[in-house]
């Protein structure tokens, strides 16, 4: 057996986590998102969500107290647990004392090198995250080379309705993370399940991850080029947005819609990443430049 898996059919211990913050003195920080999860019922669903096996490694992202920390290391190999919250970390230790297959890393997940963290080793990714980081730390977890296998993330239920959005309701942020895997919302979590309850409810989103992007590297940081300049005008019709975006006259930009295949009238929500992929295609002859400074590879854009 793993070292942290407890016998079937035992039940996971739970701490009075609620206890353990009054006895360390803390109150969840706002301007960090604290939202602590501690129903039984929704980490169940988190866990659930998770699908492990108990080989694992498991990168936890906002381990808070442990609370979802303890269920993941008893169902998994591995825990690396991130806490960018030194003052959760003496409250944290003691919670996980006993766990001896719990890695406790100090540190910004948006800072941290993710190759180095995770040693190489197929990995996880399971995360109650603070809302306010959920479109940086979705790059950042799709655009490392180190990529994991799959990601289960709790986020505001609105953001996951968009990153599954069909074609006709699209965001960049799902484009983006369509590029890069297949996403689904596999469970529901109410406000009241967090401590202190946050203004909206969340969602469980899973994120299976590609073993390569959908189009080919070297395209990536047009491709993005391209979205970015028709969703920053996204009410527009492409013709107009992509033309102010990019610097193109409108005809040629018409011709580029034309070529795709796409109504001349369309919006870039409208988009799939299959017409997206068309629409390159056609502009590319065209010389769309990169700009000075910009980062390529980037998906860009918030949720």
């Amino acid at each position: 057996m793993s070292p942290g898996r407890r016998p079937a059919g035992a039940p996971e211990p739970r701490p009075d986590f609620r206890g353990l913050l009054r006895r360390h003195g803390i109150r969840p920080d706002k301007r960090l998102g604290q939202h602590f999860l501690f129903e039984p019922a929704a980490l169940e669903r988190v866990l659930a969500a998770a699908e492990l096996a108990g080989n694992e490694t498991v990168l936890e992202i906002g381990a808070g107290v442990g609370s979802l920390t303890l269920q993941l290391a008893a169902a998994a190999r591995k825990v690396i647990a991130v806490e960018v919250d030194p003052r959760l970390i003496p409250a944290l230790r003691e919670a996980v004392a006993d766990r001896p297959n719990i890695e406790l890393v100090v540190g910004d997940i948006l800072r941290l090198d993710l190759p180095g963290l995770i040693g190489g080793s197929p990995y996880v990714v399971v995360a109650n995250i603070p809302y306010y980081i959920t479109s940086h730390l979705l790059r950042r977890l799709l655009e490392t080379p180190a990529r994991a296998a799959r990601l289960v993330l709790t986020v505001q239920e609105e953001v996951a309705e968009r990153v599954t959005a069909e074609a006709g309701k699209h965001s960049l942020l799902a484009l983006g993370v369509q590029l890069y895997g297949s996403a689904v919302v596999a469970g529901r979590i109410p406000a009241g399940a967090f401590h202190p309850p946050p203004a909206v409810d969340s969602a469980i989103l899973v994120v299976r991850v590609h073993e390569r992007p959908r189009i080919a590297p070297d395209l990536i940081a047009p491709f993005f080029l391209l979205a970015r300049a028709g969703f920053n005008q996204k009410r527009k019709q492409l013709r107009n947005s992509l033309s102010r975006g990019l610097g193109v006259e409108g005809n040629v930009v018409a011709e580029w819609i034309e070529a795709a295949g796409l109504r001349p009238d369309c919006r870039a929500e409208d988009l799939g990443l299959k017409e997206w992929e068309r629409l390159l295609s056609a502009a590319r002859p065209g010389g769309i430049k990169w700009p000075a400074g910009d980062r390529p590879g980037s998906a860009g854009g918030e949720a």
